[in-house]
C-alpha cells in the first residue's frame, strides 16, 4: 500500500477540527477516519481479489448509523469504485454530522447512491 505523506499544515488542521468538536463529533470523524482506511484498504484488497459482479444483499439493521451504513454499502457493493463516490458520501456525512439531518434520512440517500452507482456498471 502506497503511503501518504500528510504536510504538517493538514496535521495541525485536523487537530484543530478534533479539537474544536463536542465528544460525540470527535467520535463520528474517528468512525469516518476508520471508514475512510478501510475504503483503501479494501481498494487494494478488490485489486488483488475476484470481485462479485452482483450485490452481496446485506440487510441494513434497525438501528444503523451513517458510518456504519457507509461500511455496509461498500461491503454490499465491492464491485463500485469507491473513489468516485467519496464526494457524494462525505456531503451527505457533513450533512448528518454538521447540519443535523436525520440519520435515516441520510442512509436512505446513501442506499440509493450505492444502487445509482452500480446500475452504471
Amino acid at each position: 500500500m502506497q503511503k501518504i505523506i500528510i504536510p504538517e499544515s493538514g496535521k495541525k488542521r485536523l487537530q484543530q477540527i478534533f479539537g474544536s468538536l463536542d465528544p460525540s463529533g470527535k467520535n463520528m470523524l474517528l468512525e469516518f477516519a476508520e471508514f475512510l482506511s478501510e475504503k483503501y484498504r479494501d481498494n487494494q484488497l478488490e485489486n488483488e481479489s475476484n470481485v462479485p459482479e452482483e450485490p452481496l444483499s446485506i440487510n441494513r439493521p434497525d438501528k444503523e448509523s451513517v458510518i456504519k451504513a457507509i461500511k455496509r454499502l461498500s461491503k454490499n457493493y465491492p464491485m463500485i469504485d469507491k473513489s468516485k463516490m467519496l464526494t457524494a458520501t462525505s456531503t451527505l456525512m457533513t450533512e448528518h454530522v454538521m447540519q443535523g439531518r436525520d440519520a435515516e434520512q441520510i442512509i436512505d440517500e446513501l442506499e440509493e447512491l450505492f444502487k445509482t452507482e452500480y446500475d452504471k456498471i
